[in-house]
């Protein structure tokens, strides 16, 4: 009984995905990203396929990232304010199971977001490159769908969450990048401040997960990918989602409707 709620939650969110029309306008910002990377491509002088690969696997991760969290937001701001969400607890809904099925649901469609950005990749690199980068990017978005429902549960207000989600993306995406910069620093090595400085970069690189790891555009340009590394993303992805599921579980349980 229980299991057959989730999953009559679960479709209905993954219902709602196709309501909203979010495959296709998904579909017509690829075919756009497209167009951008041909032009790009017109006007490299040297290695234009890898730039044109590299500008539209970059390009398609942030598409897909930005869309379907903002999609998790406004659904379940949509839920709250036309008075769903009460509708559905009457019927006698434990809140983890639905908190499990709306998770179930945007994870679905996650993954049809991340088949439909595989398909153009398949036409500018090797199948198993394409195949390898999308399976990533998959493991990237359950995470992200995982952080923006945590987020909106916590938050309730749509401004607060998305800044949060997008500000984690970005600090998540550029933590490598700022901790070589905190190790190796030009001037003023050393001293106390940058110790200070170096220590919480390191502390956030073990809290937030290594999404420069995930999707990586050298793999479409090289087909440098390898299994292992997939397998390393998708033990992060568990983790940060059963972790970011709990979360939302526990804050959505403690809340007065």
């Amino acid at each position: 009984m229980r299991n057959r709620q989730i999953a009559t939650i679960a479709r209905f969110t993954l219902l709602e995905a196709f309501r909203t029309r979010l495959p296709w306008l998904f579909a017509i910002v690829l075919a756009l990203i497209l167009g951008a990377a041909y032009f790009v491509q017109q006007l490299a002088i040297t290695e234009s396929a890898r730039l044109q690969i590299g500008f539209s696997a970059a390009a398609t991760r942030f598409a897909a990232v930005f869309m379907l969290s903002l999609h998790v937001l406004t659904s379940m701001v949509r839920e709250f304010n036309d008075k769903g969400l009460e509708l559905t607890l009457s019927f006698d809904v434990r809140r983890s199971h639905y908190i499990l099925g709306r998770l179930c649901g945007f994870t679905l469609i996650a993954l049809l977001v991340a088949l439909i950005a595989t398909l153009p990749q398949l036409l500018l690199a090797p199948p198993q490159a394409a195949l390898q980068w999308g399976l990533s990017l998959a493991l990237e978005l359950a995470i992200m769908t995982a952080l923006s429902l945590f987020c909106i549960v916590t938050f309730t207000q749509l401004m607060p969450a998305a800044s949060f989600v997008f500000g984690f993306y970005l600090l998540a995406r550029a933590l490598t990048a700022i901790r070589l910069m905190s190790d190796t620093p030009l001037i003023g090595g050393g001293t106390l401040p940058h110790q200070v400085i170096s220590l919480l970069v390191d502390l956030l690189a073990l809290v937030l997960p290594a999404l420069d790891r995930f999707a990586q555009s050298v793999w479409l340009a090289d087909n440098t990918a390898s299994w292992p590394a997939l397998g390393a993303n998708a033990v992060q992805a568990l983790l940060y989602t059963v972790l970011l599921a709990a979360a939302a579980m526990f804050d959505f349980s403690r809340r007065n409707l």
